[in-house]
């Protein structure tokens, strides 16, 4: 029975004996077992853990581990189970490039996978997740293109494919597209400036030139505005940059600058009286902070008072409800005290 046994282990098949084969298997089980041991008991429980917690790094390391080591823990057990065996030259070669292959590109989707994380991490430490999430997701996508793209230039160089003249040819054919598209290049370059810089962000009340509106979207090469009026109105990124852009959504406070006029017929004594009732006006209400009142001008019909005062806050509606009141306010002091407001009047003289 023992020499059966001997004389089949030692059976060849394929320039291996079938010994061979079976330390393969045994090496190749025990790589299983050991890939789903740390799968259930390291990983699993990472992941439990990971869903407790509100913090994106452990959410990202238990991603790596299910997607990416894991399966390059089979791909290692049956690595190092066929190395065991003896096998011809060009086998052997194709074993070696499949390694490498899945060690190259396991690497790549790694380091794309750490860009990606960071740049999330760093807009939602800036509270701007959504901004990512709507803007600079296009610009994510190239960025991943040009990392596997070059990443796939390198693995062929370095399986023996000759790709310095590609590498020549695409060199002198990206001068020429990027003679052929300098507007889209520079709306491009536009771009990042905006999603790194911060000149504005989706939400933001902007004014370009006599233009106003909401930012909606920041594309690749356009960012779209919606205007007061209704409509959605179109900038190329260059133009936004090469603009000058009043923000007002990041207004901190407001100043406020008007002026009203009383009839010339008012009284001196009640001229007087009219900075007073203007300043109570404005300190009685809250987020505001009067600065003067003062008699301005003698008007063509009115004597004019100009009013400067600040609104702590850059919402315009909040501006416009503290400015009705400050006119309510008035308006009842006036009629107490008989002060009228003026409004274009003339007076004609006629000689007889």
């Amino acid at each position: 029975m023992e020499n059966m046994l001997d004389s089949l282990l030692k059976q060849v098949f394929f320039g291996n004996e079938v010994f061979k084969y079976c330390i393969a298997l045994v090496i190749f089980l025990v790589g299983i077992i050991i890939a789903n041991i740390f799968n259930r008991l390291l990983v699993k429980k990472l992941k439990n853990w990971a869903e407790k917690t509100s913090t994106g790094i452990d959410d990202f390391v238990v991603h790596i581990l299910e997607r990416l080591i894991v399966p390059i823990f089979y791909f290692l057990a049956l690595f190092f189970s066929i190395k065991t065996l003896n096998l011809n030259l060009e086998f052997g070669k194709f074993i070696n490039k499949a390694m490498m292959t899945v060690i190259t590109f396991s690497l790549v989707y790694l380091f794309v996978r750490i860009v990606s994380i960071s740049f999330r991490m760093y807009w939602k430490k800036r509270g701007q997740i959504e901004t990512f999430e709507s803007s600079f997701g296009a610009a994510l996508s190239i960025i991943k293109f040009i990392i596997w793209t070059l990443a796939f230039i390198f693995y062929l160089d370095n399986l023996g494919f000759k790709v310095s003249s590609v590498i020549a040819g695409l060199g002198i054919g990206g001068v020429a597209i990027a003679l052929a598209a300098q507007t889209v290049l520079k709306d491009l370059f536009s771009y990042f400036s905006i999603i790194f810089d911060h000149p504005f962000e989706v939400g933001d009340f902007i004014i370009v030139g006599e233009l106003l509106g909401t930012i909606e979207h920041i594309g690749i090469k356009t960012t779209r505005v919606r205007s007061l009026s209704g409509e959605q109105l179109v900038f190329s990124n260059s133009d936004l940059t090469d603009s000058r852009i009043r923000n007002y959504k990041r207004m901190q406070k407001r100043r406020v600058v008007f002026k009203l006029g009383v009839v010339y017929e008012t009284p001196l004594k009640q001229l007087k009286e009219v900075p007073k009732i203007i300043e109570n006006a404005v300190k009685s209400l809250e987020n505001t902070v009067f600065d003067r009142a003062h008699f301005f001008s003698y008007g063509d019909f009115s004597l004019i008072f100009e009013v400067v005062y600040y609104v702590s806050s850059g919402d315009y509606n909040k501006y416009m409800d503290i400015q009705q009141s400050i006119n309510f306010i008035i308006k009842e002091e006036f009629d107490k005290m008989n002060i009228e407001f003026a409004f274009p009047t003339q007076t004609l003289y006629l000689n007889k």
